[in-house]
């Protein structure tokens, strides 16, 4: 697969996060953070697992040295197609988490092109909650997180309102946005 520019990269991710992520509500949190300019999405530059771990290590210490952003959104345009690939590169990253004594700051949240959750058929559209048209990992602040659910009710039932509604939506519809999605550049 070519290499994606970090322009194009990071365009793809914000138009996904416009479709899907705000205008259907899957994170009722993420339209105040974007428009508050408090979303940072950052491309990895095309590399390999050692250079990738420490390029989302500097996102985490960026995020935990008080960056002005609420979140940050590493996407990596190249080198974790592969969704196995990929999560033994989210694995590597919740363990560097810990092996720092950041997880008590910080919070991971994954998206793949591939995305299936454990247990599911690969085919069920409520996997679309968490499919991205470029692998992502999330980094989030646990104190951001904490006020954010403490004024929203029902906060345990937004992944099941979000699987119920990408089954009503189906996988047809998801994947229209995707590829959308992976035409855009930034203008």
């Amino acid at each position: 697969m070519p290499a994606r520019s970090a322009i194009d990269a990071e365009a793809q991710i914000r138009a996904w996060i416009d479709a899907v992520v705000v205008d259907l509500n899957i994170c009722p949190f993420a339209k105040r953070e974007l428009d508050a300019g408090r979303v940072r999405i950052c491309s990895a530059p095309s590399i390999g697992t050692e250079q990738a771990l420490a390029f989302f290590a500097d996102q985490a210490i960026s995020l935990i040295n008080g960056d002005v952003s609420a979140t940050t959104l590493v996407v990596f345009g190249t080198g974790f197609d592969d969704f196995d690939d990929y999560l033994d590169l989210l694995e590597l990253c919740e363990a560097l988490l810990e092996d720092c004594h950041w997880s008590e700051a910080l919070q991971l949240a994954s998206f793949h092109p591939d995305y299936c959750f454990e247990g599911a058929e690969p085919e069920d559209a409520a996997n679309f909650t968490n499919r991205s048209p470029l692998p992502v990992i999330h980094l989030l602040r646990q104190d951001d997180v904490a006020k954010a659910i403490a004024n929203y009710p029902a906060v345990d039932d937004i992944p099941e309102r979000n699987q119920a509604l990408a089954r009503e939506q189906g996988s047809a519809y998801f994947l229209a946005i995707l590829e959308r999605c992976r035409s855009q550049m930034l203008q």
